[in-house]
C-alpha cells in the first residue's frame, strides 16, 4: 500500500517539481547511501554512486508504477544497478590498465602506424546510424553497455548485438589486426 508521503513524492517526480529530490532525498537518502556503500564499500564512491542514482531516478520518474513496485522498492533497484555498474566499470579499467602495463601491444613503432587508421569518426559514416551510435557511445563517449542502454533507450541485448556487428563492419573496413589496433587505441 502506498503511503501519502510515497504518493506526494510520486507525483511531485511525475510533475518534474524539483521538491520531489529533497524529499526523496530527506527521506531515503541515508538508506539509499547504505544501499550503495554496501555494494561499493568506498564512501567517496557510495556518495558518488547516490548522486548518479538521483539523476537516474529524476530522468527515470516517468516509468515509475506503483502498480509493479513500491517507491522504495524502485530506489533500492536504481541505486543498487547503478552501485553494481560503478563496481564493474571500474574493475573492467582497472583490468584494461593491468593489460596496457602487462602486454606489447603499445610498443608500437611509428612504421606500424597506417594514416588510414586515424580517421576512424570518418569510417564509422560508412556504418549504418544504428550500430554506429553505439559504437560512438561505447567508444567514443566512454560509456559502459549498461550506461549505453539507458542513455540511448536501447535494451542492453540490443547494445550488445549492435556493438558486434558494428565491430563486425569496422573489420570490413579495417581488417581484423588493424581493428584491434584501432580498438585499443580508442578504448577509455
Amino acid at each position: 500500500m502506498i503511503t501519502l508521503l510515497e504518493k506526494h513524492i510520486v507525483e511531485l517526480l511525475q510533475e518534474g517539481n524539483d521538491k520531489a529530490i529533497s524529499l526523496l532525498y530527506e527521506h531515503y537518502g541515508d538508506t539509499l547511501y547504505g544501499v550503495a556503500f554496501k555494494v561499493v564499500r568506498d564512501e567517496e564512491l557510495a556518495q558518488d554512486v547516490l548522486q548518479e542514482s538521483f539523476v537516474k531516478i529524476w530522468n527515470k520518474a516517468h516509468t515509475y508504477d506503483a502498480s509493479k513496485a513500491r517507491l522504495f522498492t524502485w530506489l533500492f533497484r536504481i541505486t543498487r544497478n547503478t552501485a553494481i555498474d560503478k563496481v564493474r566499470s571500474l574493475s573492467n579499467k582497472s583490468e584494461r590498465e593491468i593489460q596496457m602495463d602487462v602486454s606489447g601491444v603499445y610498443n608500437v613503432g611509428v612504421e606500424d602506424l597506417r594514416p588510414e587508421l586515424m580517421d576512424m569518426k570518418q569510417q564509422l559514416d560508412k556504418i549504418e546510424p544504428r550500430y554506429r551510435t553505439v559504437l560512438e557511445a561505447l567508444f567514443f563517449e566512454g560509456m559502459t553497455q549498461q550506461e549505453a542502454s539507458e542513455e540511448l533507450g536501447i535494451p542492453l541485448g540490443t547494445i550488445k548485438s549492435r556493438l558486434k556487428i558494428g565491430l563486425r563492419e569496422l573489420k570490413k573496413i579495417y581488417g581484423a589486426a588493424s581493428l584491434l589496433f584501432v580498438y585499443l587505441c580508442i578504448m577509455p
